[in-house]
């Protein structure tokens, strides 16, 4: 039986794990972490993540535990709606529904399909060697572990990236964000809003269990002060905003405040490398602006079964490459360039965007989500 070491226990390590244990393979997962946590609050699963999820055999699962989402629009800061997104289409595309989850739920639910000796905790990865017949690991506590295929799950900051493609750093984008979830009944709260104005983006979303995800980005650029925030100084840069929002933030709790800021990966050109293949974040960390991180890291579990049931293990890495490769770095440039759109904070630019997105056909506003739903990833 072959032996695969996973790298990081997030969101895309615990699937492939779940995945290649179906598939008959020995699997250890190194979490670098001293436990097995979602961090952050709520993440959209658009359709083409619940049709990956199908194709795991998890979709109804996870679906038990998200909140089914309607719509998504984006309106300025007075409540006036800039642009209605085509949820329609691509539920029509996927013949599934988009849907939202508490980060923590996702992380829970897969961590509960995997065995607990099976992931180990508080391993770093210091280094591995690739011979030809075994990969050996090295992490920062001294141990050593040999294993046959190695698969880097390990995040934007991934260390299996770092010694593979040593440059590969992340990149700001510069912007920073807030978040967190709320406990409150918002009566009627069905679809996902994201505020564009002049102080930064707002966006909430209803998760299940009568909460709500809300996020806010301010443009920084890493010096000033924007990055020491709490929620005293996010609710006078959002004061003037429609009321909804000031309601949330007075709801929120100052220790559940979670900031980070925003970054993402420059395309690299390659994921697979021999018998160590990159997933996820670690290869492709994109912007959250399309909402498709968590999206990604399950479109590729879904292309590397389908690789795996067809082919032997290197063919598998070397045609998952090919598929997700063009894909993944859509995806991530347009992401890039959606956030400079939306985070702007010059007011004739502001003017001019919201006005022409308002009267613009929306086979040419759309047309970038567009692209992202009417391509089959199973297909590609």
């Amino acid at each position: 039986m072959k032996k695969f070491a996973i790298i990081g226990a997030g969101i895309g390590g615990l699937t492939v794990g779940i995945m290649l244990k179906k598939q008959g393979f020995e699997v250890e997962i190194y979490e670098a972490a001293d436990s097995v946590r979602g961090i952050g609050a709520g993440i959209g699963l658009a359709s083409n993540a619940i049709k990956a999820l199908e194709y795991l055999g998890l979709d109804k699962e996870v679906i038990s535990i998200s909140n089914h989402l309607r719509d998504f629009t984006i309106c300025d800061e007075k409540g006036k709606t800039i642009l209605a997104a085509d949820t329609e289409r691509i539920k029509k595309n996927y013949d599934t529904d988009n849907y939202a989850i508490h980060r923590a739920d996702l992380h829970q639910f897969l961590s509960t399909k995997i065995s607990s000796e099976k992931i180990h905790l508080n391993k770093k990865l210091k280094n591995f060697i690739q011979n030809k017949d075994e990969i050996k690991l090295e992490f920062e506590d001294g141990t050593k572990q040999s294993v046959d295929f190695l698969i880097g799950a390990d995040g934007v900051n991934s260390k299996v990236r770092q010694l593979l493609i040593p440059n590969s750093e992340p990149r700001f984008a510069g912007y920073w964000c807030w978040r967190a979830t709320v406990d409150h009944n918002f009566e009627g709260l069905h679809k996902s809003t994201e505020v564009w104005g002049k102080n930064g983006r707002f966006g909430i979303t209803p998760l299940k269990g009568n909460r709500i995800y809300w996020y806010a980005c301010i443009n920084s650029d890493m010096t000033d002060d924007v990055k020491n925030y709490k929620l005293d100084n996010l609710k006078k840069s959002f004061k003037d905003y429609f009321p909804f929002l000031k309601e949330v933030l007075n709801l929120t709790k100052e220790e559940n405040l979670i900031s980070t800021p925003i970054v993402d990966l420059a395309p690299i050109p390659q994921y697979s490398f021999g018998n160590v293949l990159l997933m996820g974040d670690a290869a492709h960390a994109t912007t959250p602006n399309m909402g498709q991180g968590a999206c990604m890291a399950l479109e590729d579990v879904a292309v590397l079964q389908d690789e795996l049931i067809k082919n032997d293990i290197n063919t598998a890495f070397i045609n998952f490459e090919k598929r997700r490769l063009k894909r993944t770095h859509y995806i991530t440039k347009t992401s890039w360039r959606a956030g400079k759109v939306a985070q702007s904070d010059n007011s004739l630019v502001i003017f001019l965007r919201n006005n022409l997105l308002r009267i613009m056909p929306d086979n040419i506003s759309q047309s970038q989500l567009k692209r992202l739903l009417e391509e089959d990833f199973m297909k590609l």
